[in-house]
């Protein structure tokens, strides 16, 4: 409600001078000093419109089921992949007229693409708190990312059994260790502190939200750790970012690996941001063009001149329309991250929690039940029903789409859920009250009286048999076979 004052000023100097007004002519002063006068000023404050969330390209998708309905898509698999916001699908039509090869054109739209794709690093390295002296190098996702700092590390690295596969393989074939995470994050603190304290360690690993569960470790407090032990720490931010706010200043983190397609960029680019010493003198992640200085044929050691980072891991034609988007997606995001989206984000985990523990064999999945924080995933197994068949009558019969498996975490999951498929719930910028309501409701269903519909297993997933929904909307006449990746399991 807007806050209304009034308050009464009868000094003819109050009224200010027609020259301290714009667009105030000579002709108006005097009916302005007499006004101010003789009436009673009237103050109005208004209280500013809270800042909106970001509009989600595909909000309200209607999509078919199997019983010959159609109803809004409710998307609750965000964090494998979210929808673009509508300001990175705009940007990136906006660019495309001007799409253009980058860094050595000296046409107009090579020259626009450079200076997007340049900008862009700058973009997004305001949007983590990048230090003035760290480089951002563009990746194709997290994934790229780790694999590229693996390349780059001077020694041992360490890491939790929590972790995402693409932490746990990425150090595969150097010197990594890998801990069992305690039950407690004040536990996981000792353990880690210890374990940096009795084995020299060049890099820690760390998840910054937990794929699985949403839960959140105190990462000030491990890289107060790590650096007392003289350890870098790099933050897998791929699930932390869309929903919290990522400082790297702030938190003393020396790397963030990060993937547009979980914040709201799917375009193909991902993020290594951090310090420059690693990166300027480790081998090049890849070997091309845009990589060098220069290049002879004389000797195959000597006649190449390395360019220092970020473009020495940038062979090739870089992805512009990826970092424009990426970019995008932070500018987007800024103004909300902090308070805005994790609070409405907040109510909606609330919510489910509340309304998943309410039904029968609904057994949820927990790291550290002590966590600070969590961001808004939840994963879950339901008791005589497996999970690929939970999603799969969540989909065909309800229309919201979740996500199944072990989420490239098998060893967490083996721990969490005895190495059974489990089901994961996530949430993001457009997700609805409505939403999670009609997902707590239609898990209540299948829990208590099992799929309506007959499904049967092929190639390890769950379809609805017979499928009568028009799996090839788009016409291109080919349709995905229900098998997938191991890892999604």
């Amino acid at each position: 409600m807007s806050d209304v004052r009034t308050q009464v000023d009868t000094r003819v100097d109050s009224a200010p001078l027609c020259t301290e007004v714009p667009g105030c002519t000579a002709a108006e002063e005097p009916t302005r000093t007499a006004t101010a006068a003789t009436t009673p000023t009237t103050t109005l404050t208004t209280t500013p419109a809270p800042t909106p969330l970001p509009e989600l390209v595909g909000t309200g998708l209607p999509v078919p089921l199997v019983d010959g309905r159609t109803v809004p898509y409710a998307n609750l698999d965000l964090a494998a992949s979210a929808p673009a916001l509508r300001a990175v699908a705009d940007h990136v039509a906006e660019l495309l007229p001007y799409y253009s090869s980058v860094h050595r054109g000296a046409g107009y739209a090579s020259q626009v693409c450079t200076s997007v794709l340049e900008g862009a690093r700058d973009t997004v390295a305001r949007f983590v708190g990048a230090r003035a002296d760290d480089v951002v190098v563009f990746t194709r996702n997290t994934t790229d990312a780790l694999n590229l700092l693996a390349g780059a590390v001077p020694g041992a690295t360490l890491c939790l059994d929590v972790e995402h596969h693409a932490t746990l393989l990425a150090w595969r074939g150097t010197d990594h260790r890998v801990l069992r995470a305690p039950d407690t994050v004040g536990e996981t603190l000792d353990l880690l502190r210890d374990a940096l304290t009795a084995e020299r360690t060049a890099l820690l690993a760390i998840t910054g939200a937990s794929n699985v569960t949403g839960e959140i470790l105190p990462i000030d407090e491990i890289c107060a750790i790590a650096h007392a032990a003289g350890t870098r720490v790099v933050l897998d931010a791929a699930q932390l970012a869309p929903h919290r706010r990522v400082d790297i200043a702030a938190s003393g983190v020396d790397y963030v690996v990060l993937s547009g397609h979980k914040l709201y960029a799917p375009y193909g680019a991902g993020a290594l941001i951090g310090r420059r010493d690693w990166l300027d003198v480790a081998t090049p992640y890849l070997a091309g063009g845009g990589a060098v200085r220069s290049v002879g044929v004389e000797d195959r050691t000597a006649e190449v001149s390395w360019a220092p980072a970020p473009h020495r891991h940038e062979a090739g034609t870089p992805n512009v329309l990826g970092a424009a988007a990426l970019a995008a997606a932070c500018r987007a995001l800024d103004p909300v991250i902090d308070e805005i989206a994790p609070a409405h984000e907040r109510a909606l985990l609330a919510r489910l929690v509340s309304g998943l523990s309410g039904i029968a064999g609904v057994r949820p999945l927990r790291i550290w039940a002590d966590a600070p924080d969590r961001v808004a995933v939840a994963s879950f197994t339901v008791t005589d029903v497996p999970a690929g068949l939970v999603a799969a009558a969540l989909s065909a019969e309800h229309g919201i789409g979740v996500r199944d498996g072990r989420f490239c975490a098998h060893p967490l999951l083996a721990r969490l859920a005895g190495g059974a498929d489990a089901v994961r719930v996530s949430l993001g910028l457009n997700t609805t009250e409505e939403d999670v309501d009609r997902l707590v409701e239609a898990v209540r269903t299948v829990a208590t009286a099992g799929p309506q519909w007959d499904y049967r297993e092929v190639d390890g997933r769950w379809t609805p048999t017979p499928d009568p929904r028009d799996l090839d909307p788009l016409r291109l006449g080919a349709v995905a076979g229900p098998g997938g990746a191991a890892c999604g399991h």
